[in-house]
């Protein structure tokens, strides 16, 4: 079966700052693919392509067979998208745009207002329905935004950031709603820069940094790949000196050393419960005194750093 998105060395170039650069990647019907990266990794301008808000400088994409740079009124027909910045006309209420939003969408006035009194309830805006979206808060305001790709239902909803500034239980209570889409017929692109995000609701994770795409596969295909299948980290009571960074990575077994901070470290290793013992008794021979130590699996943010070196809140900050 064809891809039903497949974009071929899409590349944005804004003056001398490449945006997106000879991006390469397919997306399957019924699938979530996460697009995982920093603010400034080129996740919002892929999708402003792949919906024809912007054009390519170079390349293309196909939504279902339709060619964005030559099709694009046809290929708009197949796509649903929920803004990064909430697209709002500040003078209205959560009513009116959802009920003029359902209208452009084709729905009947009997199925306008089912759904739209469906998705204020579950996103729990019913109560402040006509009130102004100018007096909202910035998640409330998200609220609505995403409201609008679940009441239209498309073949392909694409979502950019989908759960900013949104409270804990709204985030899941929105996750919940994106699967329920998924297992409707739809096929979600969803950009990201929240690791657990991107973890808890993707088939696949496409990882983009400084417009390129590093890598795509399954989440625990991604974290499995990692040289070093376990990770401990490790706070000291002082920064460690560059020797004694040097020196941990001889140790056997040891595929990594990512200093978070100088005096918080993430090891990357194979057999922790045989390395560990030798890494404890190196910091103590080198009279390194260590304040704790805990071992987990490695995660999306270890995957990031893998491939760039840095982690993902060090990357957001460059």
């Amino acid at each position: 079966m064809a891809p039903i998105i497949r974009i071929v060395n899409l590349t944005k170039k804004f003056g001398d700052f490449t945006a997106v650069d000879h991006l390469n990647l397919e997306v399957e019907e019924g699938e979530i693919l996460g697009i995982l990266g920093p603010n400034g990794a080129g996740k919002t301008t892929t999708l402003l392509m792949l919906t024809t808000v912007i054009k390519p400088t170079e390349g293309t994409a196909y939504i279902g067979s339709y060619d964005v740079t030559k099709e694009p009124d046809k290929a708009r027909t197949l796509v649903g998208m929920a803004f990064q910045e909430p697209k709002l006309l500040w003078v209205d209420s959560p009513w009116d745009i959802l009920n003029w939003h359902a209208k452009v969408c084709g729905l009947t006035p009997d199925e306008r207002r089912k759904r739209v009194r469906w998705v204020l309830e579950e996103l729990e805006l019913w109560n402040d329905r006509f009130k102004s979206v100018h007096a909202f808060s910035g998640g409330m305001r998200k609220r609505v935004e995403i409201a609008k790709i679940l009441i239209q239902r498309p073949k392909i909803a694409i979502v950019d950031e989908p759960t900013a500034q949104v409270d804990v239980v709204g985030k899941h209570r929105i996750w919940n709603m994106l699967r329920d889409l998924r297992y409707e017929g739809s096929t979600i692109l969803l950009a990201t820069n929240e690791l657990y995000e991107a973890d808890a609701l993707s088939d696949r994770v496409a990882i983009m940094h400084k417009g390129k795409l590093l890598v795509c596969d399954e989440p625990k295909k991604l974290k499995d790949s990692i040289p070093g299948g376990d990770v401990v980290e490790i706070t000291l009571e002082k920064d460690a000196s560059d020797k004694v960074l040097e020196e941990l990575k001889e140790i056997p077994r040891v595929a990594n050393v990512l200093a978070i901070k100088q005096n918080h470290l993430k090891i990357y290793l194979n057999q922790a419960e045989e390395v560990l013992p030798k890494i404890t008794e190196f910091f103590m021979r080198m009279n390194v005194q260590v304040r704790s130590i805990r071992m987990s699996e490695p995660s999306l943010d270890d995957v990031f750093a893998h491939y760039t070196g840095l982690t993902i809140e060090e990357a957001q900050r460059e």
